[in-house]
């Protein structure tokens, strides 16, 4: 597997800092409220998600930006859907999301970055991202919830998808459904950047 890319470039940086402080106050004010809501102390939260009680504070408080995995980890901890932590306030009518004004989230790493394509006005069962997989990038999901589902396509570059034991490669333009509620992993085995468009269904338990 190429790995020639290992840090972003400043653009990226600059995404990364810009959506970084939107999701942080987003994502505190909904922890905490989902949180009082479910009876969840920090450190009952923390032993459901695996996340440390000091991370789930620091997250709380606005001083700590999440990655995708955090938030992945947080979601099933708290049994609601990944949106439920990035939700807005509700509006009426046409929803536009500029492209300017997207929330992005990344990886550890920074090789992996998802964008939200949907308003996150509450509870939804279907999500809609922009997946993007530098060059060499490898990503590792943990299972979600029991009946979640994912629908993936490569707009361009190539994937290598593993889902439990079984490994898939996709071209350009293909497509994969999968039962996400097991491990699974993304990985970009080129030295060109893979672009990919994800639809993801939760089961009614979720929410």
């Amino acid at each position: 597997m190429v790995s020639k890319v290992e840090q972003p470039s400043d653009g990226i940086d600059q995404l990364i800092s810009e959506s970084g402080d939107y999701i942080t106050d987003v994502v505190k004010e909904n922890l905490k409220l989902i949180r009082h809501t479910k009876g969840f102390s920090l450190d009952k939260l923390a032993n459901r998600c695996g996340v440390s009680r000091a991370m789930l504070s620091q997250i709380e408080q606005g001083k700590s930006v999440p990655t995708i995995s955090v938030l992945w980890k947080i979601a099933n901890g708290l049994n609601v859907p990944f949106s439920e932590l990035l939700k807005e306030k509700n509006q009426d009518g046409i929803h536009i999301l500029k492209a300017e004004n997207s929330k992005v989230l990344y990886s550890n790493s920074k090789v992996f970055a998802s964008r939200a394509l949907f308003p996150f006005l509450g509870n939804r069962k279907t999500e809609f991202y922009e997946l993007i997989l530098k060059p060499g990038g490898h990503e590792v999901a943990e299972p979600h919830k029991t009946g979640t589902t994912e629908n993936l396509v490569v707009v361009s570059g190539k994937l290598r998808l593993r889902v439990g034991e079984k490994v898939v490669e996709l071209d350009q333009k293909d497509s994969v459904f999968f039962k996400a509620d097991v491990s699974h992993e993304y990985s970009n085995p080129t030295d060109q950047e893979t672009l990919m468009y994800l639809v993801m269904d939760y089961t009614d338990e979720i929410g």
